[in-house]
């Protein structure tokens, strides 16, 4: 009877069985998504930016288990609109100014479907020739873009490759960096290697050290100093170093960093590639946020001294029109990543990888599979053009000068950081700081964290913070791709309006 029973189950469900990717039904069912998504764009500035959601609101709107039976398109559409966007903060929104930009365009959107679509798994050549050969072409493109020195591009005698993120960027390097430098001087001094940066560095290099079994008292973090406008300075990084080879320690990497997450600080690059080479010291250089901008001639002197560094990297997912994922990494020395990160076991041996006249990327990353992220970086550059991107990133620029032209001219604000590119770091400071400097320090971090929050729960604008030298500020990153000069006059209108409120209380 049971036998029965399940027979007649089993029939019954293969009569609800569909093709799952029939070509017309992805037709109609696309059309659906595209249209939802370009609906989305045009109302995206009646959103309040940040999610005004409680925790664990989801959970209570949806089904304790997935449904048995096959839902409609429609239905499930119906609930991305009702359930998940009300829980999205919103990074495309043209009032969205916190952390970084993730800029989006019509070109990294149909660039990730056509990758999506295609859903090739490019470890090697041989597994899809097309994805490495892409990818080395629009490496070097951005490359010379960048007047990054040839000895950076597959033209030279290193290379370019797409990680998903700066974190495995830097993962890579390190491995990379700490290999060669056992090599050296022998595997029994991994507890002696040394890891340097800022005390503006971003975490993933903390983080990227620790997995690389990198000793956590080995971590160097320089302070850094206003003088310097925060800063990396030479001196300081040469007594540090100094420090620890007369300790008997083994210096080998170096962070050095072009638009620092805090304040957008610039570190010396040149001169800091001459403190690394006295001592035989991996300089990688991250640019996440602000290298995009160097392909502007205005801005590429930020980068000048480069032909002394290791590696290089940009998040094109940043500034530069293309969707998460994409971090653009270059290497001087491609054969340090390899020797590092490539594995050859038998089922991946064939005739292209053994002639030696191909690039086989999962031997330049942390993982094996990965995924077609040329094709949107290509479309990108192909559909705009240098002009229109220098463009893009110069009224970005623009913006932020505006915005710190009003911060000026308002008595209560005070800027808090030289403005590099288009982050603007402020705060309101009211009062006069003649009374106790540890008293007035704590009243105004604790006026201006009252103004972030109050800020960002009105849902008009988002913007984020940071501390530094013990003043916390709040961020206007500019740089999202529907964001123009109206939203930043609005934004600027909005923060008044709550320190109005917020100062009338004090």
């Amino acid at each position: 009877m049971g036998s029965l029973k399940l027979d007649h189950e089993l029939e019954n469900d293969s009569h609800m069985m569909v093709n799952p990717l029939d070509p017309e039904e992805f037709r109609r069912q696309g059309h659906m998504l595209i249209d939802f998504i370009a609906d989305y764009y045009q109302n995206i500035e009646s959103y309040k930016v940040l999610s005004q959601v409680e925790p664990g609101y989801l959970k209570k709107l949806l089904p304790e288990s997935a449904p048995y039976y096959p839902e409609s398109i429609e239905t499930i559409l119906q609930d991305v609109q009702k359930y998940i966007i009300p829980g999205i903060t919103h990074w495309q929104s043209p009032n969205y100014f916190a952390y970084f930009p993730s800029s989006g365009s019509t070109a990294g959107f149909l660039g990730e479907i056509l990758s999506t679509g295609f859903n090739v798994v490019g470890f090697n050549w041989m597994s899809s020739p097309a994805a490495t050969e892409l990818e080395c072409i629009v490496m070097d493109w951005l490359g010379e873009m960048l007047m990054l020195p040839k000895s950076f591009l597959f033209k030279g005698n290193g290379g370019g490759v797409l990680q998903g993120t700066t974190c495995e960027a830097i993962l890579c390097t390190i491995a990379a960096a700490r290999d060669q430098m056992l090599n050296q001087c022998g595997s029994e001094k991994m507890e002696k290697l040394v890891v340097y940066g800022s005390d503006q560095t971003h975490s993933a290099l903390q983080k990227a050290a620790q997995i690389a079994g990198i000793h956590t008292k080995n971590f160097r973090a320089i302070k850094t100093t206003k003088s310097n406008s925060f800063g990396l300075c030479p001196n300081s990084l040469r007594d540090a170093v100094r420090a620890d080879v007369e300790a008997g320690l083994v210096p080998f990497f170096l962070c050095a960093t072009v638009g620092t997450t805090s304040t957008n600080a610039i570190d010396p690059i040149g001169p800091l590639c001459e403190v690394a080479k006295d001592f035989n010291i991996w300089v990688h250089v991250d640019a996440a946020y602000a290298g995009s901008a160097c392909i502007c001639p205005e801005f590429r002197h930020f980068i000048d001294g480069i032909e002394g560094a290791n590696s290089f990297t940009l998040n094109a997912h940043k500034w530069f029109l293309t969707t998460l994922d994409c971090c653009c990494l270059w290497v001087k020395d491609p054969s340090a990543l390899i020797k590092s990160l490539s594995t050859n076991p038998e089922f991946l041996r064939n005739k292209a990888t053994d002639s030696k006249q191909v690039v086989d990327y999962k031997d330049w990353q942390i993982t094996l599979s990965r995924r077609f992220r040329a094709m949107k970086l290509w479309l990108v550059l192909r559909s705009y053009g240098v002009a229109n991107l220098r463009n893009f990133l110069r009224s970005h620029v623009k913006m932020a000068k505006l915005f710190e032209e009003l911060l000026r001219n308002d008595n209560r604000f005070e800027v808090m950081a030289p403005r590099n590119f288009a982050l603007v770091c402020f705060r309101v400071l009211p009062w006069p700081s003649d009374i106790s400097v540890a008293y007035h320090v704590e009243r105004v971090n604790e006026l201006n964290k009252k103004l972030l929050e109050s800020i960002n729960e009105s849902g008009n604008v988002y913007m984020s913070s940071s501390v530094v030298d013990g003043a916390y500020i709040i961020r206007c990153a500019i740089g999202a791709t529907l964001t123009e000069k109206r939203h930043v006059i609005r934004a600027w209108k909005v923060i008044q309006e709550h320190a109005d409120d917020l100062l009338s209380k004090y």
